[in-house]
């Protein structure tokens, strides 16, 4: 069996690590370039490679193809596989074939890598031999090569799940779906929607499915197309009788026969949609039947998530805030109904085809001056110019932090929430967000 795999980075050299122990003829081929210290690894395993272009004879060959999430299907050597019906999956697919563990999937618009980092935290702390992965930490592949884990707890996108086939959860989460990447499915919401329900596609009776029962969209993708998992709901806004749900201060569970609450304030990340992320990892944690102090104890000790309403510093009574793990509209959204002070907001960056009408009410009412960092910043001045009293264009993290302090004062909040992607003028949202704290940390 040969398996090419595109794009050499962290999934592509751990899918290509698996194979390779596998048996199978590995080829790893990347349009740009291959980091150092992943050549290094092709080299160490004798997995042949190659960089700066596709040589279609050595990829059309392929008995099967693992292709990176960042790659769109798009690309001509993507749409020749397919031409040639040449199956083409996702890193997730192909680990997953090769590993018995126990898997907890997490999959939404937003909070995944929140309620990732929970739910490993919980049963880290609970004692379980768990692994952490998909779109965060490790390559899954290359932890199923190299480990032996008994549990998984995976964040997994909906490009991720664009390639999977056979792939089964033994639990599955479904945070919130409110429009994101619609530049991929061809700016149809209901292609992007369907994309995220692939992660119940194989579940069978034994399964469960973890839904939010406030979320429109979720709730109409349901009611058509029935899982066979068992389902479990969590809602701030209702009581439900098979889940969680937010009762005055208390979040209460009712699962498996098992019943408790816990003071919401025990979990350190504000907001009610960090209540829900709460309520979907601690459910997880009920159905593996985590004890109930184990579970508070691990809520209250739960260091949270960089880059995610993450407080920076506090300057001449000014807060900054980097949040530059909000990519989309409905991310920015948490963030501006969190904050009750005057916002200094910094946004900008590749649009995904966003649509900022939601954010106008709390724009008019919270944001004071608006600084757009990105190279193309029409449709933001288009959407904001006339509701916002001071809106300026920026080019440099730097030259932003710089602006927002002359145009704040004490009391204000610095909020950097992009809504938008970071690959124009950074590497990625982290490199964003710490450009953000250096550049705040430097005043």
């Amino acid at each position: 069996m040969r398996l090419v795999v595109l794009g050499g980075g962290e999934s592509g050299v751990g899918t290509a690590i698996l194979a390779k122990k596998k048996g199978f003829d590995v080829f790893v081929s990347d349009y740009g370039t291959i980091a150092d210290h992943y050549q290094k690894v092709l080299i160490q395993y004798g997995i042949d490679w190659e960089q700066k272009g596709h040589t279609e004879t050595l990829i059309l060959n392929a008995d099967e193809v693992m292709k990176s999430p960042g790659i769109s299907e798009k690309v001509p050597i993507v749409k020749a596989l397919l031409a040639l019906n040449i199956p083409v999956i996702s890193e997730i697919e192909f680990a997953s074939r090769y590993t018995q563990a126990h898997i907890t999937a997490i999959t939404g618009s937003n909070g995944k890598t929140t309620t990732t980092l929970l739910t490993y935290h919980l049963l880290k702390e609970a004692g379980f031999h768990v692994g952490l992965a998909g779109n965060i930490g490790k390559s899954f592949a290359w932890q199923v090569a190299e480990e032996n884990f008994d549990f998984y707890v995976l964040e997994i996108s909906s490009f991720q799940l664009d390639g999977c086939f056979r792939f089964r959860p033994n639990i599955a989460i479904i945070l919130n779906i409110t429009p994101d990447h619609l530049d991929r499915y061809e700016y149809n919401f209901d292609h992007y929607v369907a994309s995220k329900f692939r992660i119940t596609k194989n579940q069978q009776k034994t399964d469960y499915l973890i839904l939010d029962a406030d979320d429109e969209a979720i709730l109409k993708y349901n009611m058509k197309n029935k899982t066979n998992a068992q389902i479990i709901t969590f809602s701030v806004e209702q009581k439900v009788s098979n889940g969680a749900f937010l009762n005055q201060n208390n979040m209460d569970f009712n699962i498996k026969e098992t019943s408790f609450s816990i003071d919401k304030d025990v979990f350190p990340m504000p907001g009610k949609h960090n209540i829900k992320n709460a309520m979907a990892a601690t459910s997880t944690a009920i159905l593996l039947n985590i004890r109930k102090q184990t579970i508070r104890e691990s809520m209250m000790n739960f260091q949270g998530v960089p880059h995610r309403l993450e407080q920076v510093s506090k300057v001449k009574n000014v807060s900054y805030i980097n949040d530059s793990k909000a990519t989309n509209v409905n991310a920015v959204f948490y963030a501006l109904d969190d904050i009750k002070s005057p916002i200094v907001w910094i946004v900008g960056g590749v649009d995904k085809g966003n649509d900022y009408s939601e954010l106008m009410p709390l724009v008019h009412e919270k944001v004071k001056a608006m600084i757009c960092l990105g190279l193309d910043n029409k449709k933001l001045i288009s959407a904001f110019g006339d509701i916002v009293d001071t809106l300026v264009e920026v080019d440099s993290m730097e030259e932003a932090v710089r602006l927002s302090q002359i145009l704040s004062e004490s009391g204000d909040t610095v909020l950097l929430s992009p809504a938008c992607a970071s690959f124009d003028l950074f590497e990625n949202y982290e490199d964003r967000g710490n450009k953000f704290k250096e550049a705040v940390r430097s005043l």
